[in-house]
This record gives structure tokens, sequence and C-alpha cells, in this order.
């Protein structure tokens, strides 16, 4: 199942480019830490998911690289990017072995379920 995206081709040519950097640098800094942590939660400050996340990494021995974008008043436009990037609609994303596995619900489940230790297995 793949998720739908809108075409390249059904985007005006004028505007590609603007459409392929929308904050890229960011996409980029997020690419960089997952190819080089196994474990990596992107966040803001004040969101209490994004707190629950990393306590729940911590409380399972589980080091992981963070990277806050903003808070709620500030830098949404650069969260929405990733959110698109990603498809993902909420706030914490993480990341596991470069792949994104959701938010911190979705997170407690592997932990809980011991998928996260396997997954992080060598």
């Amino acid at each position: 199942m793949s998720r739908p995206i809108l075409d390249e081709a059904f985007l005006h040519p004028a505007i590609r480019p603007a459409v392929a950097g929308h904050h890229r640098d960011l996409i980029q800094q997020v690419q960089a830490a997952i190819g080089a942590h196994p474990v990596v939660v992107v966040g803001m400050a004040g969101n209490p998911f994004v707190g629950r996340a990393r306590k729940a990494l911590d409380a399972a021995g589980v080091a992981h690289e963070y990277i806050g974008v903003g808070s709620y008043f500030s830098q949404w436009r650069r969260r929405n990017a990733l959110k698109m990037w990603t498809g993902w609609p909420t706030i914490p994303l993480v990341f596991v072995r470069g792949s994104l596995v959701g938010g911190a619900d979705d997170l407690r489940r592997l932990i809980d379920s011991g998928e996260l230790k396997q997954l992080l297995a060598p």
C-alpha cells in the first residue's frame, strides 16, 4: 500500500523548485540524524507527547538523538514540512533504524511488546 502524494507531473514547472526546496535544510538534518543514530525523536518544546516518548526511551535504556523544532508558538511551518515529507500528522516523529515508527503512543506499544528491542538488536 502506498500513500497518496501529488505526482510531480501535476505541479506547474514554475513551482517545482519551491516545493522541492521547502525547508529542505531541516529535512536533510533529520535524514542525517536517522542515518547516524539508531533512534531519533523529532519534537518541539512544550509538547507532552514528546516528553512521554523521550522518558519511555530513557526508562527502557534506549539512547536516542533528539531534534527540537520550535514550540507551539514558533517554527510550525518547519515542522509542517516534516509532516508533509513523512506523511505523519503529529509530533513527535520517532524513527528507529531509519524507519518512521510513529509517535509516542506507537513507540510505547513497541516498547511494551518487545518489538523495539528486536528492531534494535544487532
